[in-house]
């Protein structure tokens, strides 16, 4: 049983975390919403690149024929990635630059990966899609959002743990699910902020947790380079960059012999972050439905096509890259996606409510405020 101390601490920490996050947490909730049918809204905006059906076995192109397909579109950018969807191997995704290090002015080629012919160009920053993903992950404004929406995050767990603290004893007064319909509106309120907000608790709380743990994404990963990558890249300390890469078909083909039964997700080219000026960093992924949300890099000398290092992501990493697809509903395909969906707007209503019964809450207070200034200056 709770002093009334107790409650008193609880109440005060499930209000102000409640009321600091819940306008940032609406704007995730909504923007969050589209995103989870990201590739449905493509289709349907004529924005997602189409690959011709063939069959399963027909002749993938060279990947150095690709990468000269899609240079030639920008002959005066060079390759920083190379990639590929989970659920699609019938299209690359080369995104080329300036330079290798290069943080503006990106071009992405698609390019069928059985004909070798260019597909298109998507676009890396416009569109609607292109929004909602900027506001859902950084507002715009790069890390300082991401870890902005990270605190948000943390506020919005204190909120769930001490509303859930605070249910508890309420609920011993009401049966599951019961509406006060013959009390004040601010009791049906009140009902309705609860019930459906510990239906949605569990759901809730790990897109909270998950949203936390991407906020912290670019410094996992700037983390990763500095220790695990900098290690694997140690005996080529010192060494000049090379002049002209080698072969990028050469480079996957020995990364897959290197890892078999894995699929490239990402290959990064010579000189960017998360290869070296000497290397090909593949990504690759495992070939079933949960192992391809986890990576496994393999650097492949760009000069001699030889696998130079290969090692298991250390567990922030991997942790990183499950709650990723998590966040989003990324598991199950369209069932989870409409689950996910449902509950993005069930929790909608529950921060609406929660504010609805703070502004209510306040108006008796505004009130009582007015008329004694009325009475002053009267």
């Amino acid at each position: 049983m709770l002093s009334t101390r107790a409650i008193r601490r609880w109440t005060w920490t499930h209000k102000w975390s409640s009321l600091v996050c819940t306008v940032f947490m609406l704007l995730l909730c909504i923007t969050g919403l589209p995103l989870i049918f990201h590739h449905e809204i493509g289709h349907l905006l004529g924005t997602e690149i189409e690959a011709a059906a063939m069959p399963a076995d027909a002749p993938r192109a060279d990947l150095d024929a690709v990468m000269r397909t899609a240079i030639a579109r920008h002959p005066t950018l060079q390759g920083m990635f190379a990639s590929q969807e989970e659920d699609d191997d019938r299209v690359w995704y080369v995104t080329l630059a300036p330079t290798p290090d290069a943080t503006a002015g990106f071009k992405q080629v698609a390019v069928d990966a059985r004909t070798g012919q260019a597909l298109g160009e998507p676009s890396l920053d416009s569109g609607f899609m292109y929004v909602m993903r900027s506001l859902h992950i950084d507002l715009f404004i790069g890390l300082p959002g991401m870890l902005f929406l990270g605190l948000m995050g943390v506020l919005l767990l204190a909120s769930l743990v001490s509303g859930t603290v605070l249910y508890a004893p309420f609920m011993r007064k009401l049966r599951f699910g019961e509406i006060r319909r013959e009390r004040s509106a601010r009791a049906k309120w009140l009902d309705l902020h609860n019930l459906v907000g510990i239906v949605t608790l569990v759901w809730f709380t790990v897109v909270g947790a998950t949203g936390v743990i991407n906020a912290w994404a670019d410094l996992l990963v700037k983390y990763y380079q500095s220790t695990e990558v900098a290690a694997m890249l140690a005996p080529y300390k010192g060494k000049p960059p090379l002049a002209s890469p080698g072969s990028l078909q050469g480079a996957v083909a020995a990364a897959l012999a290197h890892e078999r039964g894995m699929k490239v997700a990402f290959v990064a080219f010579p000189g960017t972050s998360f290869a070296s000026p000497h290397h090909y960093g593949v990504f690759l992924r495992g070939g079933e439905h949960v192992t391809a949300k986890l990576l496994k890099p393999v650097l492949v000398d760009a000069a001699t096509s030889q696998v130079t290092d290969s090692r298991e992501l250390p567990w922030y990493l991997k942790t990183l890259l499950v709650s990723q697809p998590l966040h989003f509903g990324d598991y199950g395909g369209l069932p989870m996606q409409i689950l996910w969906a449902l509950l993005d707007i069930a929790t909608i209503v529950v921060l609406a409510t929660g504010l609805v019964l703070w502004w209510r809450k306040r108006a008796p207070a505004r009130a009582a405020d007015t008329a004694s200034s009325s009475r002053v200056r009267a």
